[in-house]
């Protein structure tokens, strides 16, 4: 499996953004596509992850409410949708595709085996 994320940018506080995530290659064995962000000198953290079949979603608490994670089959794409954004956000963004086990542990990269290459995301105040 082949990830491409794309839409990242530069935006000013409170405004939006939506990230894509183009999957290709074996996409029938992705049980599960999450978003990752890591922040220069942190660790990557879990952001989002939506069960490809079913279409179930979790989010992590400190975007809750201001970000949705969806995906459309057809297209083979994940989407994050990101509403009022702040300086905070500001990240690299990564997409990542996983089998069962990123489904039982949505929230652990050691599950999602396929990755895409990062888009930039900066917000300024």
């Amino acid at each position: 499996v082949q990830l491409q994320a794309s839409g990242g940018g530069s935006v000013q506080a409170g405004d939006s953004l939506r990230l894509s995530c183009l999957a290709s290659g074996r996409t029938m064995t992705i049980n599960s596509m999450a978003w990752f962000r890591r922040v220069p000198g942190k660790e990557r953290e879990f952001i989002a992850q939506v069960n490809w079949s079913r279409g179930g979603t979790n989010v992590t608490d400190s975007v809750k409410g201001r970000f949705t994670v969806s995906r459309d089959k057809a297209k083979n794409t994940g989407y994050l949708q990101m509403n009022n954004l702040t300086p905070g956000d500001t990240a690299v963004y990564y997409c990542a595709a996983g089998g069962v086990r990123s489904s039982m542990f949505p929230r652990n990269e050691r599950w999602y085996g396929f990755w895409g290459r990062g888009t930039q995301v900066t917000v300024s105040s």
